[in-house]
């Protein structure tokens, strides 16, 4: 099946959409458009959550005789099943929009998007990059002893959270699997070095200090399959009702217990939402300067290398490569932001 690729919109063409929402708003009835959270999405279908109730609402009068006929009042709270207007920007799970329901089929319609704080995104296999999720405050970064935790791959998510502008939280899960020494602990205090907020949990503790950090906050769960995401969110959100999988012994490789993007009430308020597992998080499509903005402990090494053109590898007179030999940067950090230069650098050429 050949695959059809969205076209390309250009700058003209976005503020001419971006101006028929805003008249679409002014057309529509203010008393029938409601205020709504996008909550699950299904492709152009997605689930909206009601946050406002319109300001009037009769159910239909039945003669004597007839049949009751369908209809489904909004109640403020309740999920309906929305479509979306032509020409809407692609909508995800946390998105705030505005809708209209139809109360005689149970169905509305998505009319126009609130402008977003952030949008978490990620390439997907077509090598296109696809939104995840929007309006997220922490990204929550699980990592386990089992399946072993690849540093390189929390360094593609820590320079994904730098580009989104959302705060990182670097949970260590299954922390009762430790050994005394485990070079586990050095790689946790690594990042704290750096200064990145990290928690130790397992399924005895550290759950209620997770608990306490998530309250009021919009959150998503990324890390490599197996590490206990869907365990975590389980405790934090018992209505979840997530389902879990063992580790294969075979591959210990997780297997992926999650299909679509939902967004999850907390009980102490914000909500969670949980993304399909991934277990190779791409930045082929940002260019070098995001990646190396990425990499918050190299920024005062930038521009003060011999060479203009320096690539950081082995190149006489490169600042960060004596910065390394002198302590001042993890060589484990250098190598990683080579890896993920050289992977944009592949994609371009």
């Amino acid at each position: 099946m050949a695959l059809i690729r969205k076209r390309r919109l250009t700058e003209q063409q976005e503020r001419r959409m971006q101006a028929q929402q805003e008249r679409r708003q002014h057309d529509i009835d203010d008393s029938q458009q409601l205020e709504g959270l996008v909550v699950a999405h299904y492709g152009r279908q997605l689930e909206v959550q009601a946050l406002s109730v319109p300001e009037q609402q009769s159910p239909p009068i039945v003669k004597d005789g007839e049949p009751e006929p369908f209809w489904r009042p909004v109640i403020e709270g309740e999920v309906w099943r929305c479509h979306t207007r032509t020409n809407l920007e692609l909508l995800v799970t946390g998105d705030r929009v505005r809708w209209q329901a139809d109360s005689n089929t149970g169905l509305g319609v998505i009319n126009a998007m609130h402008p977003r704080s952030s949008l978490l995104t990620r390439p997907d296999r077509y090598h296109k990059v696809k939104p995840v999720a929007a309006n997220v405050s922490l990204i929550v970064i699980v990592f386990a002893p089992l399946p072993v935790p690849s540093p390189l791959l929390i360094d593609r998510y820590l320079v994904a959270c730098e580009q989104a502008g959302i705060r990182p939280l670097l949970v260590l899960n299954k922390s009762d699997l430790l050994q005394e020494n485990d070079e586990l602990y050095q790689l946790l205090k690594e990042y704290q070095a750096l200064g990145y907020e990290t928690m130790l949990t397992n399924k005895h503790e550290g759950l209620e200090n997770l608990k306490a950090r998530l309250a009021q906050q919009t959150v998503v769960f990324v890390g490599q399959s197996g590490v206990g995401k869907s365990s975590l969110i389980n405790v934090l959100a018992p209505n979840a009702l997530q389902k879990t999988n063992i580790i294969s012994e075979n591959s210990a490789l997780g297997q992926h217990t999650t299909t679509t993007t939902k967004l999850i009430p907390l009980p102490d308020g914000g909500a969670l939402i949980d993304s399909p597992g991934i277990r190779e998080f791409g930045v082929w499509h940002l260019d070098v300067d995001a990646i190396r903005a990425g990499f918050v402990e190299m920024q005062d090494y930038y521009g003060t290398c011999k060479f203009r053109n320096c690539m950081h590898r082995q190149e006489p007179g490169c600042a960060l490569l004596a910065a390394s030999e002198r302590g001042e940067i993890l060589e484990r950090r250098l190598k990683s932001l080579n890896r993920l230069e050289a992977e944009v650098r592949e994609n371009d050429s």
